[in-house]
């Protein structure tokens, strides 16, 4: 991970995960209530210009505030990220994982995803059976890099593990509609880095898009990697993170 002794890290919850509020009113889950929310992080720690750096959904919350606050906004490092527009997305994202799970597989995320939703079930241990199937497909060679990926997806709060992987992706997710940032983007001039695995699920045509989208991006395409580049080739991605934040300024 980045050095502290270089960076200020902010790590934080997402309204709906974790520690944070879990509302019983899921409107205050929309997009519009995330970017706000960053935005309070950012004058909490009293910041003027940050790097965003997120992965899988979080470049598209990221791209958005950077959208609507684009002075607060440095530079952005995506890992992995969604595309930016809906399109055919879920549709071709689907499509390629599902030959990367067997029958065994999927039975095993059905009874995971059901002891999710028992209020009596014990959270945490459904939450590793299912991380442990559902990492399998967002990894190249999840023999060789399963542990590679260090952090720890159900260390949270219960409460938090429950709501965020059975109501809060939903929810959040819904509210970008049919998402189609492209347009926007021609005018954010932020410098941006998009790593991406070779071997990802998510279509390497559709992340092309921010390239061609972002004036100032650039797109490093990591061989034999997939979701968690930067766990899978810590060796390959994090020199090139490091170069692009040196070159555009600390």
């Amino acid at each position: 991970f980045f050095d502290p002794e270089k960076y200020l890290i902010v790590l934080y919850d997402q309204r709906g995960a974790g520690r944070s509020e879990l509302p019983a009113d899921t409107t205050r889950l929309v997009v519009s209530r995330q970017i706000a929310d960053l935005d309070d992080v950012r004058r909490h720690f009293g910041l003027d210009r940050v790097t965003l750096v997120a992965h899988s959904y979080g470049p598209l919350l990221a791209a958005s505030y950077a959208l609507a606050h684009p002075t607060h906004v440095r530079r952005m490092v995506f890992f992995g990220p969604v595309p930016p527009r809906r399109g055919d997305f879920w549709q071709r994202f689907a499509a390629n994982m599902r030959p990367r799970l067997d029958s065994a597989d999927n039975a095993r995320m059905r009874a995971a995803n059901r002891a999710l939703r028992d209020p009596h079930g014990d959270v945490r241990t459904a939450c590793r059976e299912y991380w442990a199937v559902a990492m399998k497909p967002r990894l190249a060679d999840p023999a060789r890099s399963m542990a590679m990926v260090k952090s720890d997806l159900c260390a949270s709060d219960p409460a938090g593990i429950r709501y965020g992987l059975t109501i809060t992706g939903r929810v959040v997710m819904a509210s970008y509609g049919d998402w189609d940032l492209r347009e926007a983007l021609h005018h954010l001039e932020v410098p941006t880095l998009i790593v991406h695995g070779e071997e990802e699920s998510i279509p390497m045509d559709l992340v092309e898009e921010w390239v061609a989208a972002l004036p100032h991006a650039r797109l490093l395409k990591v061989p034999h990697a997939a979701h968690f580049t930067y766990a899978e080739q810590p060796d390959f991605v994090w020199p090139a993170v490091e170069r692009f934040l040196a070159e555009s300024g600390r």
